[in-house]
């Protein structure tokens, strides 16, 4: 690893802790003009209803990294999957709680309501009873300091065409995210991170922590009827930002996943892509940091991948464009005039491609989308196929 290498990891990091992950939401009108509005998630494409879960899980054999005193490694895991039909209640995209925090952390609490962000409708039914059938598992993880909730658009995408999705927040690792009994604890790897700990510790804490999620997933003691649905034999993980990392150094640590993709995240870790064998792994990023001749880490982690892989990049696309975040911050007339690239046109590629990459490779399923430049997607760009 270079000096330079790392000293421009760092500093796309440290800029992300500080608040330029919020840019999608600068540049907003006073609260007093900022538009009224009900937002909502994209419709899922699948034939499949979706039904949610939450999950509290704790690994009581691991120390929390951020706080060794915690009594376990603490999770909070949403689990979609496919469901019978129901009329039951809609799941809250986040609680007001969360909203609030993650407002406050990006320092636009006052522009935008926490009870409007809270209360964007998703599509997905609490508790829904599961469709019958085995359906292949996907892991989410997302971006440092975001809370799970930023992935809940491309976990519906996926559970509506017949995935069991867990989207996870890791404790001490999220600006927002609530645990039972009202408890939102701080970022302490927010403050920390960049200072005196390395971005390693929190892909490698990811990596574990995912596994112990496949584990309790798998198995009947806390997962229960969900158990029953997932095919143990077929998992994929993918994640944005340092959760794309935390996606590869899974793989590399655990056989049982057999495919992943990293959204616009550095890998962070030494010798990263090492140790997939021939499993197949896609990236997919934004033509500033990711594309040719940039400073990124992708091109030296490209080289020691062996199996199946793609290196796509998006051309006008932002760090957020394949998360919720835009998407709904143009719902409030607060795009951001620096990302040329529609929050709409940033989800449909992201839905597309995510959906394609995993249909293929947990399912067998031919996609011609992933073999070249097509029409459709003319923002998409093939690089060292």
């Amino acid at each position: 690893m270079t000096g330079r290498s790392r000293t421009s990891r760092r500093t796309v990091l440290t800029a992300l802790i500080a608040g330029a992950a919020s840019v999608p939401l600068l540049g907003a009108a006073p609260a007093s003009s900022a538009p009224a509005a009900v937002l909502e998630l994209p419709s899922p494409t699948g034939p499949r209803p979706v039904g949610r879960r939450t999950l509290h899980l704790v690994d009581r054999h691991r120390a929390d990294p951020w706080v060794p005193s915690a009594r376990g490694r603490e999770l909070m895991v949403s689990v979609f999957y496919p469901a019978r039909p129901s009329g039951g209640t809609p799941a809250p995209y986040m609680t007001v709680s969360e909203a609030q925090r993650l407002l406050e952390a990006k320092g636009i609490a006052g522009v935008v309501p926490a009870a409007t962000v809270a209360g964007t409708r998703t599509h997905a039914r609490l508790s829904a009873p599961p469709a019958p059938g085995r359906f292949p598992l996907v892991l989410l993880s997302p971006g440092f300091s975001m809370p799970r909730t930023t992935l809940t658009a491309l976990a519906e995408e996926l559970a509506g065409r017949g995935y069991v999705v867990a989207a996870v927040d890791h404790a001490y690792e999220s600006v927002g995210t609530e645990f039972p009994g009202g408890r939102v604890p701080p970022c302490v790897a927010c403050e920390r991170v960049g200072a005196d700990v390395e971005e390693a510790v929190v892909v490698e804490g990811r990596a574990a922590d995912l596994s112990f999620v496949i584990d309790e997933l798998t198995g009947h003691r806390r997962a229960g009827a969900l158990a029953h649905v997932i095919d143990p034999h077929r998992i994929g993980v993918a994640g944005h930002s340092i959760g794309g990392a935390a996606a590869m150094a899974t793989m590399a640590a655990d056989r049982r996943v057999r495919a992943g993709v990293n959204l616009d995240g550095g890998f962070f870790v030494r010798d990263a892509g090492s140790g997939l064998g021939r499993r197949p792994f896609m990236m997919v990023g934004t033509e500033d940091v990711h594309g040719p001749g940039t400073a990124s880490d992708w091109p030296a982690t490209w080289d020691r991948l062996h199996g199946w892989k793609r290196w796509l990049t998006v051309a006008g696309a932002g760090h957020f464009s394949f998360t919720d975040i835009p998407w709904l911050a143009e719902q409030l007339g607060l795009a951001d005039p620096a990302v040329p690239l529609s929050g709409e046109r940033g989800w449909y590629i992201t839905r597309d491609f995510v959906r394609a990459f995993f249909d293929l490779h947990l399912r067998g399923v031919p996609q011609s989308l992933l073999q070249g430049p097509t029409p459709a997607h003319p923002e998409v760009g093939f690089l060292r196929q």
